[in-house]
């Protein structure tokens, strides 16, 4: 029977949380909103509305949720030329499809975003299928996007692991009936993580590449 590596993107594989930071804080701040930048970096993984919800709280003035969406998306989108994957990312999935895993990604990300992660990642001889945003109706830390990306792979749950590097990967891939792998290069300490059910911790892509023998990936 076949088996799949299911990866989120953002943090775990292309070094774009502090980048997410950054434009999520400018665009609160134009919109007169100052929030410190610890609170938006434990909110990255989220879908936007999730995202403002987590930040503003849920008795926010929910009309301003496009507007703020928006204004990410065009300051995040100064960087799609030049978003850095971690090293060795790509090698780490064309290993697992080489393997003979079918590798899926589950990503909050749609669009030209999306196009823009995998340009980076340099990968897409190794990647089965995408579960984007605009696939699912609930994002993360809701299982439906695990739930979707082992739909496109075709395999049981029990046949699969999540990689991750936030507390809403685990808490998604946990609830979806996967093991989840975390990796600490999103900036999410280890101990929430492991909380939030990672049954194994490593660096980053390449750790878990030079390691991946004795991973839950094996």
């Amino acid at each position: 029977m076949e088996r799949a590596a299911v990866f989120d993107v953002d943090g775990t594989l292309v070094d774009t949380n502090h980048l997410h930071v950054v434009t999520w804080w400018e665009a609160f701040r134009q919109a007169g909103h100052h929030v410190p930048m610890h609170a938006v970096h434990r909110a990255i993984g989220l879908g936007s509305t999730d995202l403002i919800a987590h930040v503003l709280g849920e008795d926010r003035d929910g009309d301003q949720d496009s507007a703020l969406s928006a204004a990410h998306k065009a300051l995040y989108g100064q960087y799609f030329d030049r978003l850095p994957a971690f090293a060795h990312a790509g090698a780490l999935l064309r290993r697992l499809h080489g393997d003979g895993r079918r590798v899926v990604l589950a990503t909050s990300a749609s669009g030209a975003e999306l196009s823009a992660l995998r340009r980076a990642l340099d990968a897409d001889e190794a990647i089965t299928a995408t579960a984007s945003a605009d696939d699912v109706e609930e994002g993360k830390p809701a299982p439906e996007p695990v739930e979707h990306a082992l739909e496109l792979a075709g395999v049981p749950a029990e046949r699969a692991v999540f990689v991750g590097d936030t507390v809403w990967d685990m808490r998604a891939g946990r609830r979806a009936g996967v093991r989840c792998v975390a990796l600490l290069c999103g900036g999410i300490a280890r101990a929430d993580l492991e909380e939030a059910g990672a049954q194994a911790v490593y660096a980053d892509p390449a750790a878990l590449l030079t390691g991946l023998e004795d991973s839950p990936l094996a």
